[in-house]
């Protein structure tokens, strides 16, 4: 008999070389890309998802600010990045964290620094795709930050690009 735990993939141990079943589900789905370049995706999908379900819910904005990343910066045709981000959130909300340091470590073993800088930018665009970043948005962002060894001047300067959006720094009504 299966536990929730098994239902949700979440009682699997991660792939020794490092691949965790969150990536390989969207990699399999992904079959069209190099498969270095489809695990890269899967993870940068997955981080994006993660935080903008920080709050516990994805809004149809940042949904459409995801795929749109993925095209703009991913360079993924429109129909892969909407299967890429419908994967990355139904995995969000069914991990309910479990994998969110593991996929985020993967991401950071595939991207350079500079890639890993880039998606520190577009996880506040992310969370900005409702003209607000909360609290606790923010705080996801931060913690993805610090999982890829990034300076703290990195996110000062990431965070400073998308001031104007950020929740705790605007006046109260």
């Amino acid at each position: 008999m299966l536990s929730l735990r098994d239902l949700l993939g979440a009682s699997r141990p991660a792939d020794p070389a490092g691949e965790t079943d969150t990536v390989r589900e969207i990699v399999r789905r992904l079959e069209a890309l190099p498969p270095e370049r489809a695990r890269y995706v899967a993870a940068f999908a997955y981080v994006l998802a993660r935080v903008a379900h920080a709050d516990l819910a994805i809004s149809e904005e940042e949904t459409l600010r995801m795929e749109r990343v993925l095209v703009e910066r991913g360079h993924l045709p429109e129909a892969q990045a909407v299967l890429a981000v419908a994967i990355a959130k139904a995995r969000a909300h069914a991990a309910a964290g479990t994998e969110d340091f593991l996929v985020t470590r993967e991401f950071k073993q595939l991207a350079t620094r500079e890639q890993c800088r880039e998606l520190l930018d577009c996880l506040f665009a992310v969370s900005a795709a409702d003209d607000s970043i909360s609290g606790v948005e923010d705080d996801a962002i931060r913690r993805v930050a610090s999982e890829l060894d990034l300076a703290p001047g990195d996110l000062a300067a990431a965070r400073a690009a998308w001031r104007a959006y950020r929740a705790v720094l605007r006046p109260s009504s």
